[in-house]
């Protein structure tokens, strides 16, 4: 592993353009993922990246796809690979400032929207694509998008991109890139089946590992509640009613699921809305922009909203229901404790539920603090709520 520390962006070789963008971003520390990998992609070499949620990632790729890109030169010369449209539109807005001030143009390939804006962009011949995969391909069908020219290729979440959902579709689309393009990889987790596909796309890529373990940073605080099942909206009402300021972010796990939850909550007088994959594209951004202004500060979501979702300040996960999988759970509480700020973490386990947890503690190879939910302070869950609770009514 590369043993390269940076006290600060002045320590790269960057363009002044670059370091003056980050400089007014009010970055002035480089972050250890930002440290290890960038001067390796300046060099030209690949990379595997792997940190956590929320350790700068895209900047850590974001940078040295500027540098490396030539405004002179028409056409698409970086593409970054994402999972979601969310996670397109976030580290879009990233690279957006940073291209502009090399006089670079970048587009978003993505869903649920006109192909007429993305095909008139590319026929401009911008430099730089984020994408997601079945929007790329439709444009590298379509002959809209052309990866001749391609210098650097990039697979955000590549745990997800190569998983076999998404994996398929990878395949399809680095089949018209150049063989001797650059490519890195960056994830929060890169477990030994993603090494393993990751050698057949990557040329002899330094590994570089930041945080090994699954487990949370230590600015998230956990909290494993015990809760029946017909308790568990009481308790939930309960750590709402005694939020603090910052935003909450609660997980469900199905898309109609979500929506029931939110509309209770909202019944009930709560701020809150929800984001889940049946929302049409304007309405997801509608919702995200809504819960990062802090105009609607309870957001309830399914797995989508777990990759890709950078909200500043975001104070509490809540894991309504569990995720499947402890690189799901990674990435969901990985939403909070951010870039070193201070994050809590509650999951609500019922007995049905664990089985289901204690793999997920395994796969996590440690346990997490575990507490029985006692409603109202009392041995018995409180009777199903049939009106709004006392304290939420200062939302209304």
């Amino acid at each position: 592993m590369l043993s390269t520390q940076a006290g600060t962006f002045s320590d790269f070789r960057l363009n002044p353009a670059t370091r003056a963008v980050v400089a007014g971003m009010g970055i002035t520390t480089p972050s250890p993922i930002q440290t290890r990998a960038i001067p390796i992609l300046l060099e030209g070499r690949d990379v595997i990246g792997q940190a956590r949620t929320g350790s700068g990632k895209t900047l850590a790729f974001a940078i040295p796809i500027v540098e490396r890109c030539d405004p002179k030169v028409r056409g698409v010369q970086a593409m970054v690979l994402v999972p979601t449209r969310e996670l397109a539109i976030q580290v879009g807005g990233v690279l957006s400032v940073l291209a502009a001030a090399h006089h670079l143009q970048g587009t978003l390939l993505y869903g649920g929207r006109g192909y007429g804006l993305e095909r008139n962009a590319l026929a401009r011949g911008v430099q730089i694509v984020i994408g997601t995969p079945g929007r790329t391909l439709d444009h590298l069908a379509q002959g809209t998008l052309s990866l001749r020219n391609l210098r650097m290729f990039v697979l955000d979440e590549g745990d997800e991109m190569l998983d076999r959902g998404f994996g398929p579709d990878v395949e399809r689309i680095l089949a018209h890139a150049p063989a001797n393009r650059q490519t890195a990889l960056f994830s929060a987790t890169v477990p030994d089946w993603v090494m393993q596909i990751a050698a057949r796309h990557l040329r002899n890529p330094q590994l570089v590992r930041v945080d090994v373990e699954l487990e949370a940073p230590a600015e998230i605080s956990h909290v494993v509640y015990n809760v029946k099942p017909e308790a568990k909206l009481e308790a939930l009402c309960a750590l709402l009613d005694n939020r603090r300021e910052g935003p909450v972010l609660v997980f469900g796990r199905t898309k109609h699921g979500v929506r029931r939850l939110a509309e209770r909550l909202a019944e009930w007088g709560y701020p809150v809305t929800a984001l889940q994959g049946n929302l049409s594209q304007n309405a997801r951004e509608r919702v995200i922009a809504d819960f990062r202004s802090g105009a609607v500060p309870i957001l309830v979501a399914t797995n989508v909203a777990a990759r890709g979702l950078d909200v500043s300040g975001i104070e509490q996960v809540i894991n309504y229901e569990l995720p499947d999988t402890a690189q799901l759970f990674t990435h969901r509480v990985g939403r909070t404790g951010r870039m070193g700020r201070q994050g809590e973490a509650i999951t609500f386990v019922t007995p049905d539920d664990n089985l289901k947890w204690r793999q997920i503690e395994r796969e996590l190879g440690h346990s997490l603090p575990r507490k029985t939910w006692w409603p109202n302070g009392q041995g018995a869950p409180s009777p199903a709520r049939t009106s709004a609770p006392v304290a939420s009514r200062r939302y209304a």
